[in-house]
């Protein structure tokens, strides 16, 4: 999962790089000269397909063995047997993910040969010593007392999973990246609180079910709105979202994971974190936020896919109701709430 994170910073994107400048200088003389204009051109078909390469990655050889590179390779070769069948099984599945997953696989494949050629693994080694043993250890002392997956449980009105499963990566800055079943990829360096507030975020992921009649019409409502559309078509792409459903998805989750994290102790401040996440962005998870503890959601529990459609159906997820919500939310008038990025 690391060699695929690394890809990112490989592409030369500077929202990547720059947290990775020391590495890239040990790494970039041993790789493929090659193998970098493959990388830059699975970026910018990604983006094209409004998906952040690394993650997407992640997510799909997640349906298979990720141990070592070889695993990778491995599965990229027989992808067909080794990752189609769990990938189709996820609720992530899109029949056009996996053809541009397919398209992509003989530049996928020879990105992959060179960073074998350039023994990544014995990079990853020299960069990291034991340092992720240790923060694992760590964790499990931290975890150990901590019941993440009650209180999703609550939220979402239906049974998860007993455990969940935490990948600690070195080259994933900035992204949590939720992947298939309740395992999550997160910074070995994020600080214990922070990696709890993963964990209440990934497993959320998906929220509801997207095609359930309640869902599509919360959507509907949602793309009538002023705001919502014009954040998901200028925001900066970086941040991903690039579609209204995606953003639903995501603000969905960010809003029960703060009532999550504020039960556990965990929180950052509504306010203080969305005024500043993504750019201020995410107006609708602030909206959503406030409307759920105007309902007292955090202490009773239920379904929020109901919750969804009836609020849907009731107006309450409609401009006058969502912006107020968010503003009080957000402490910003309603028709201030979010202030396009600067053309770069």
């Amino acid at each position: 999962m690391d060699a695929l994170c690394f890809l990112n910073p490989l592409s030369g994107e500077s929202f990547y790089a720059r947290y990775y400048a020391e590495e890239l200088a040990r790494f970039t003389p041993r790789f493929p000269s090659d193998a970098v204009p493959l990388i830059k051109q699975l970026m910018a078909s990604s983006k094209a397909q409004h998906r952040m390469m690394g993650p997407f990655l992640c997510l799909v050889f997640s349906a298979g063995p990720t141990g070592t590179l070889a695993d990778l390779r491995g599965a990229l070769t027989n992808a067909e047997t080794r990752l189609l069948p769990g990938f189709r099984a996820s609720p992530y599945w899109e029949p056009e993910a996996w053809d541009w997953f397919l398209t992509a696989r003989p530049e996928l494949a020879r990105v992959l040969e060179a960073l074998a050629a350039s023994d990544f693994p014995t990079f990853r080694r020299e960069v990291l010593g034991d340092l992720v043993e240790q923060r694992a250890a760590e964790l499990r002392q931290r975890l150990a007392g901590v019941d993440v997956i009650a209180e999703q449980e609550r939220l979402l009105g239906h049974r998860l999973e007993e455990d969940i499963t935490i990948d600690l990566l070195h080259f994933s800055k900035p992204h949590g990246i939720k992947v298939i079943g309740q395992r999550f990829l997160t910074h070995r360096t994020y600080s214990d609180a922070l990696i709890i507030r993963n964990a209440a975020h990934e497993i959320l992921h998906p929220p509801f079910d997207a095609t359930h009649p309640s869902i599509l019409a919360a959507l509907e409502v949602l793309r009538r709105d002023p705001l919502l559309p014009r954040i998901v078509a200028d925001h900066d792409p970086a941040f991903g979202y690039t579609t209204l459903e995606g953003l639903f998805d995501e603000d969905t989750a960010e809003a029960l994971e703060q009532l999550i994290t504020e039960r556990l102790g965990v929180a950052v401040p509504a306010r203080e974190r969305w005024r500043k996440a993504d750019d201020g962005m995410h107006v609708l998870a602030a909206g959503l936020y406030g409307l759920l503890k105007a309902d007292g959601f955090e202490r009773t529990g239920g379904v929020i896919q109901e919750w969804l459609g009836k609020a849907a159906h009731e107006g309450r997820l409609g401009s006058a109701s969502l912006h107020a919500s968010a503003a009080g939310v957000l402490g910003l008038p309603s028709e201030q709430l979010w202030v396009p990025p600067a053309p770069k």
